[in-house]
């Protein structure tokens, strides 16, 4: 049981770091910072939804959100996007599930292999949340440095340059805390099943045969002559 908790803890607070740092990651601006720190008097980064400039004398920043989301962008904008919205909502289930299905919380108190199978499907939702964000989190920013690299090698200078900023970061560590987190709910977690069954049917028989005896019991000292008698007896005392 002790291993079951530190399981269930574990798996937690995994889930929920990996889908904060996924929510934070979609929704910064830094998913593209400019390479040229050193000749540059701002800071330059690029995210999902908009663009933000700072000034690095006075720290003022100004955005500029991107056009419509019906406009036309690009296909690594687009899909990114989409993954890591996807991403962010199954790690947002998955880590509201296994709150209900942690030990500690009073739902379905009485229900472990409901409570264990809920902590599995929020595993099996982690792991489905970790696939989006690390293809989308890795292949914006490996589009980025061969967009990068690929100019450098043509000796082509556009006056900005970027590579890949802490957003991006954050989505794949964000990802892979999913596929953490998920992986020890559903691989873990498993091997306590067929005991948390047993300990349920043991139970299940234990109450039932306790209901019986006491049935037995009941009928035995309790005949049915004696018990219309107490009956009547009652009926006199009332009146």
């Amino acid at each position: 049981a002790g291993m079951k908790f530190f399981l269930q803890y574990v798996g937690c607070v995994f889930a929920f770091f990996s889908a904060g740092f996924l929510i934070i990651s979609t929704w910064t601006d830094c998913w593209m910072v400019n390479a040229d720190d050193s000749l540059e008097v701002s800071i330059k980064c690029r995210g999902l939804w908009w663009e933000c400039v700072t000034n690095v004398f006075d720290g003022i920043q100004t955005c500029d959100e991107y056009d419509s989301i019906y406009a036309e962008h690009s296909v690594k904008l687009v899909l990114t996007r989409a993954m890591m919205i996807t991403a962010d909502i199954l790690s947002g289930l998955g880590f509201l599930f296994l709150v209900l299905g942690l030990d500690c919380v009073k739902f379905l108190p009485d229900e472990p292999l409901i409570k264990l199978r809920i902590c599995l499907a929020s595993g099996v939702m982690l792991l489905l949340a970790g696939l989006p964000g690390i293809t989308g989190s890795v292949w914006y920013a490996v589009d980025v440095y061969v967009e990068r690299s690929s100019l450098l090698f043509h000796n082509v200078f556009l006056g900005i340059q970027y590579k890949f900023g802490w957003s991006c970061w954050l989505g794949m560590a964000g990802s892979v805390g999913c596929f953490l987190s998920g992986s020890l709910l559903t691989c873990c977690m498993y091997l306590f099943r067929e005991t948390s069954s047993g300990r349920f049917h043991s139970a299940y028989s234990l109450r039932k045969g306790y209901s019986s005896a006491m049935t037995v019991l009941t009928n035995t000292h309790f005949p049915s002559s004696q018990t219309a008698t107490s009956k009547m007896y009652a009926v006199d005392t009332r009146v």
